[in-house]
């Protein structure tokens, strides 16, 4: 009977001579660990070489220039599956240390004819791909440890040969451990999905494909389930276990007008979500896209790293070479080609990286990357739009101005509630807000309401027509005359308020005006930043001049440019960039993407537009500012970490191997010294 194939998903996206790159994905059931899939394909006639990263699902393989791309392609194609799936992909790195370790231990035991070929078979693993990497490469610090176990093999040396290939070995499976485990923080902040999901239609509720959700439905969550879209309550309580998307460790109470975010947890009670997310652009597919990202992306600092690893090689070889003409002993030699800079300088860094991304995405704070992190830090320019921002963008009811004598203020509120409640909408629910705030919070009986989009809504109490909405609305489609009150219009919108003109009986009976409020952590946040290294913080809006420098002054803001266009925001930030200025820019509307996207480094409020979270470089999945600060403050540690690191490991490495080019360490000392360092600075990388 054949074995079904390893792959359901196979194609090549990038093709050099000798080497193939393919997007993979296996089939349900079938072994996805990097170890095992690279072993399988390494099997295969013509391949040299091969690179799994499991997260993005790529599959590099370098391969003999003769072979043929299209035939390999097709070889790695028809791949059976393995008929065991266990934990057998950890095994070859396990072997090869198990191996090495019994030869060092039971080498000298062996009668002397016997250790060199006993010696050599335990370092075959490592001298076959030091002589596969030459070939592609040329000379790495791989081929350097490979040379420096020749050396002692070719000189009897067994116990200097044996110790380091332990120690390469060891060094190897602890490495590609701490690897590994930076991948797996950032991939445990994927959340699972439920393939369905309930909605409701026609108020009937129904199970259906939850790729079929579209924005707008009303999905319907109960207890124990995991929540499917981001989204607004519309009806119902619950208590939502948040950790999974925001660190927080204590339920929130949910009910209607909350947000709630996909991948939460329902503790109890029951929610109908208007689905506002769904599908890929829900917090939680963001995340997925994220974490793909940041494990492929490099940053500076890591690119910096890997080129003065590769550039210390040649370095390394000529002192390796002097070494042994001027004291005459090939030991020296053989101590120098092992003390190199490689695995620390080229795995360190993104480790510190990833561990940086994986501790704020659980603090609620996505970053698309280690390059934006290390941008973050270099920040030192920060910028925030108003409204959303620094402001809760969450309206509250300043002001209810009555036309009629027959209604109070508070009367006015409750009419035009008793229409609003009907419809979701940020505007009728700070209407809904005001009304239950009232004293006797009255109710208007009223026929069925009517919305119109883009406008307001109307219904009928005691046989006359309500409206409430824009003036547009209640002007010039319902014909409702509202010249005589333009003084107090024109003073509201002078003060920054958005208002709601309400008609009853064919005449303008009053207004309500909304205004949202500084966020109460505002102030510490801007405090924070500066302490972090902001040297201006500026304010960017569209909204009125004289409310735009009222809100600098409260929050003693450097700058402040207002009544702005989305291009004039862009503009700004173009120039301030060619004065030199690393900018962080802070928004949350379509308004910002043009900012967003000329920044050093855009950072996405997480109620913004949906092209706001998409050219940013760092997102927020809380509708918290003080996100800004932890994400500067997080950016900051992590780069003094890598700096700490790079320090450690040109400090320790240049020491070991100036001792070693002066003989004054074996190359057992020198094998022992140099991978022992190499393991504590990468676990120092890991560091949270």
């Amino acid at each position: 009977m054949t074995a079904a194939p390893w792959f359901h998903q196979l194609a090549p996206v990038h093709r050099v001579p000798g080497r193939l790159r393919l997007r993979y994905a296996c089939r349900p059931g079938t072994p996805a660990d990097e170890a095992t899939l690279r072993r399988a394909v390494e099997r295969l006639d013509g391949v040299e070489a091969v690179r799994v990263n499991a997260a993005a699902r790529s599959l590099v393989v370098h391969h003999d220039r003769s072979a043929d791309d299209a035939a390999l392609a097709a070889a790695i194609a028809a791949l059976p599956a393995p008929a065991e799936t266990g934990k057998a992909g950890d095994a070859p790195d396990g072997a090869q240390l198990v191996r090495s370790l019994a030869t060092l231990l039971g080498g000298f035991l062996l009668p002397m004819p016997l250790r060199l070929p006993v010696s050599l078979a335990a370092a075959l693993p490592l001298l076959r791909q030091a002589a596969g990497i030459y070939r592609r490469e040329g000379v790495t610090s791989h081929v350097l440890e490979a040379m420096a176990v020749s050396i002692s093999l070719a000189r009897s040396d067994f116990i200097a040969a044996n110790t380091t290939t332990f120690m390469l070995a060891l060094g190897e499976y602890l490495e590609e451990s701490i690897a590994r485990r930076s991948d797996e923080l950032l991939k445990h902040l994927l959340r699972p999905a439920s393939d369905e999901v309930w909605v409701l239609r026609d108020g009937v509720e129904v199970l259906v494909p939850a790729a079929s959700v579209a924005v707008g439905d009303s999905v319907v969550v109960g207890a124990g389930a995991v929540i499917p879209v981001d989204g607004t309550v519309l009806s119902g309580s619950a208590t939502v276990n948040q950790a999974a998307m925001t660190g927080e460790s204590v339920s929130a109470a949910k009910e209607r007008g909350d947000t709630v975010l996909s991948g939460t947890l329902m503790e109890d009670g029951r929610l109908v979500v208007y689905a506002e997310q769904v599908g890929s652009h829900t917090a939680a597919a963001r995340i997925a896209d994220y974490v793909e990202q940041s494990l492929t992306a490099k940053s500076e600092a890591q690119l910096e790293a890997a080129r003065l690893a590769d550039r210390l090689v040649p370095t390394v070889l000529k002192l390796a070479g002097a070494s042994a003409v001027l004291t005459g002993d090939w030991r020296s030699a053989a101590s120098v080609l092992q003390a190199d800079y490689s695995c620390a300088l080229k795995l360190a860094t993104p480790v510190a990286f990833k561990s940086a991304m994986y501790g704020a995405g659980k603090a609620g704070i996505l970053v698309k990357g280690a390059s934006a992190l290390e941008r973050l830090a270099q920040a030192d320019t920060f910028i925030f739009d108003k409204t959303g921002t620094l402001t809760t963008g969450v309206l509250d009811v300043t002001d209810s101005i009555t036309f009629d004598k027959a209604y109070s203020p508070e009367d006015l509120i409750c009419l035009a509630a008793s229409v609003e409640e009907h419809y979701f909408h940020p505007l009728a629910m700070a209407v809904v807000a005001a009304a239950r705030e009232t004293t006797l919070n009255r109710h208007f009986d009223h026929q069925e309401v009517q919305f119109i989009v883009a406008h307001g809504v109307a219904s009928v109490i005691d046989g006359q027509r309500i409206v409430v909405g824009s003036r547009h609305f209640v002007e010039e489609d319902e014909a409702i005359d509202c010249r005589a009150h333009d003084a107090t219009v024109a003073r509201l919108y002078q003060e920054g308020k958005t208002l709601l003109f309400i008609g009853f009986g064919g005449r303008l009976v009053g207004i309500l005006a909304l205004k949202d409020s500084v966020r109460a952590a505002s102030a510490a946040t801007i405090a924070r930043l500066r302490r972090a290294g902001a040297k201006r913080i500026l304010l960017l809006t569209g909204d009125h001049r004289e409310r735009a420098a009222e809100m600098a002054d409260l929050l003693d803001l450097d700058d402040v440019h207002a009544e702005l266009l989305p291009e004039d925001k862009a503009r700004i930030v173009e120039r301030l960039a060619g004065e030199g200025a690393r900018i962080a820019f802070v928004g949350d509307g379509i308004n910002d993407a043009p900012a967003l996207a000329g920044a050093h480094v855009g950072i996405a409020m997480q109620k913004g537009a949906d092209i706001a979270r998409l050219t940013a470089d760092i997102a927020l999945l809380e509708d918290r500012i003080e996100r800004v600060a932890d994400a500067k403050e997080a950016a900051n540690a992590a780069m003094a970490l890598i700096a700490t690191n790079y320090r450690l490991t040109v400090g320790l490495n240049t020491a070991i191997l100036g001792a070693a080019a002066l003989n004054l360490l074996s190359p057992v000392a020198t094998a022992v010294l140099h991978n022992g360092t190499t393991i504590g600075i990468l676990l120092n990388a890991l560091r949270r």
